[in-house]
């Protein structure tokens, strides 16, 4: 049995994602920072909650070692758990909005992927699978064609480029662990106020494929359901 853990799991592209593996006979560990939301998501899911903030390190830790103590091991983690940020103009930016941004979407990842380690090192063949955004490719952001390209969010643009730089990183870095991001492309989510042409399915469909690949399968990928990206 495959145990997967998906922080952000709660609501949208997560819990889609939990709903799908679960179907695909993954064992699904539902991560929320929200007791209430994430319970009663693990409830509606069928799968068990697990309380973590991905911001803090002692409820990072008190999540690994819930895991470690009743499932042992994590064969997949998926790094979903992140914040667009402030909508104000480039120059009304502060620090303070980007520490926002950064320590959810990167450090948190970062935090994240320290703490569960140890439980994907016991895995088979361990996986990680970061959500990242083509909001943050250089080459799509620059095409006046794409939606990408026409939008404007400082932050998280360049939150999520760091995203996928640390994936490629870590593929580096760890040869033990496939490790890819992934893109899930403009979807109808809480996120965006359901302003999306992508339905939450389409939207989880490359989270799901890199959360299933074997151990042949591929790392330091950037991808979305239509296959590779430029970044």
């Amino acid at each position: 049995m495959t145990t997967t853990f998906i922080t952000g799991a709660n609501r949208s592209l997560g819990y889609e994602t939990a709903r799908r593996l679960i179907d695909a006979g993954h064992t699904v560990l539902v991560g929320a920072r929200d007791r209430e939301r994430g319970q009663a998501a693990a409830d509606a899911l069928g799968a068990r909650f697990v309380q973590i903030d991905v911001t803090d390190d002692a409820s990072v830790a008190a999540a690994a070692a819930d895991i470690g103590a009743h499932e042992g091991a994590v064969d997949v983690l998926i790094n979903n758990a992140g914040v667009f940020g402030s909508h104000l103009p480039a120059d009304q930016l502060t620090a303070a909005d980007a520490s926002t941004v950064f320590e959810v979407n990167v450090v948190g990842i970062v935090r994240v992927t320290h703490a569960f380690l140890p439980l994907l090192r016991k895995a088979a063949s361990p996986v990680i699978v970061n959500v990242s955004s083509g909001m943050g490719s250089f080459a799509l952001t620059h095409d006046p064609e794409r939606v990408e390209g026409r939008a404007v969010a400082p932050l998280y643009t360049a939150s999520k480029a760091a995203v996928t730089m640390l994936t490629t990183q870590y593929a580096k870095s760890l040869p033990d662990v496939k490790v890819n991001a992934v893109d899930p492309g403009y979807t109808a989510t809480d996120f965006n106020g359901h302003s999306g042409p992508q339905t939450v399915t389409e939207g989880t469909d490359a989270i799901v494929a890199l959360a299933t690949i074997g151990a042949d399968g591929p790392t330091g990928t950037f991808s979305d359901r239509h296959g590779a990206l430029a970044w």
